[in-house]
């Protein structure tokens, strides 16, 4: 019995002493998320609301509506990092750089005035002064127009070169958002007061219809040309609809974050992203007639306007300064 015992004392240790050996766990495939966050760019002493975003291709440089600041941010996307910033604005919220005259627009929601910046070094070239509330910018390329939505229910039509308002176009209320079609001449107005998308006309200059919306609170559009659709963000209830170009017809409705001010599809991805003040990133799958949601990612509370630009193939989001953190703009990448 001793030498059993001795035996298997011996037997105990000798185990001990081998190296621990288990069985792997199977791989585990992790998928990639659709956006990565690629690069966090402070902007400096910014306070209060951010509003839209614009985009210099020939210098890699975004425009950053500064509203609360009464500034506009100059960020250079090469070396991230603000190289300059125009000041003395008044409540600047909609901005467009127009590349056939290498200018910068900047409509200002305090005074009404549409205000010209040459973009090689910011100098001011010129104003045009419509009133109230200028707000959004969109830039008609092929019929070098600028169209600023603003007052109590109108879009302003400026000639590029002459630099100045050549017509108007009355609306039934306050324009937000609004989407200049590529394959048509036909323009989309987003009008939450009136809960109505008005539909425009570009060459008879005039509303030829209106499309009435059960939600409310219908800011942010953009538009899918390959697949004619109009899609509008609501924010109450919070929302993304998705209409046929060719009558209004509803497509889909889906759930989405709270707060939206703006809304990009991704052509190339079949994705959808939207930028909402709660604190979210929504991205939605794009099939056919199908909106899925592939991903909910938190941001910060406030960040609602952003930017996304196929040339550069990133996605752009303005965070607000709070307390204890400075205002930076958040730059994603998309993944395959």
């Amino acid at each position: 019995m001793r030498r059993f015992r001795i035996l298997l004392a011996f037997l105990l240790i000798s185990a001990a002493a081998l190296p621990f050996v288990t069985t792997p766990p199977a791989a585990q495939t992790v998928e990639a998320l659709p956006l990565e966050l690629e690069a966090k760019i402070p902007l400096g002493d910014v306070k209060g609301r951010i509003d839209h975003l614009a985009f210099d291709p020939k210098r890699h440089r975004i425009f950053v509506a500064e509203l609360g600041n009464g500034s506009v941010g100059v960020v250079d996307l090469n070396d991230r990092k603000v190289i300059h910033v125009i000041s003395g604005l008044k409540e600047p919220q909609g901005v467009a750089y127009v590349p056939s005259t290498d200018t910068l627009y900047v409509a200002n929601g305090g005074d009404g005035s549409v205000r010209l910046f040459r973009a090689e070094d910011y100098t001011a070239v010129g104003q045009i002064d419509l009133g109230d509330d200028a707000d959004n910018v969109r830039v008609d390329t092929a019929g070098n127009r600028v169209i600023v939505g603003y007052g109590s229910g109108a879009l302003a039509v400026i000639d590029t070169t002459s630099r100045s308002k050549i017509a108007e176009i009355p609306l039934n209320a306050h324009p937000e958002s609004f989407q200049l079609g590529h394959s048509s001449s036909r323009i989309f107005v987003n009008i939450p007061k009136a809960r109505e998308i008005a539909v425009i006309d570009r060459a008879a200059g005039k509303q030829t219809a209106s499309w009435p919306m059960n939600g409310g609170g219908n800011f942010p559009m953009a538009l899918d040309e390959d697949a004619q659709r109009v899609l509008v963000v609501f924010r109450s209830p919070p929302g993304l609809g998705v209409f046929s170009m060719r009558g209004a017809a509803t497509v889909a409705m889906v759930e989405t974050c709270g707060d939206a001010d703006d809304v990009f599809v991704d052509a190339k991805r079949h994705r959808v992203y939207i930028s909402c003040g709660d604190g979210f990133l929504d991205v939605l799958d794009a099939q056919s007639d199908s909106y899925r949601r592939v991903a909910y990612l938190p941001t910060a509370s406030g960040a609602r306007t952003s930017f996304f630009s196929p040339e550069m193939d990133r996605l752009l989001l303005a965070v607000p300064a709070t307390l204890g953190q400075p205002a930076e703009l958040w730059v994603f990448r998309p993944g395959p």
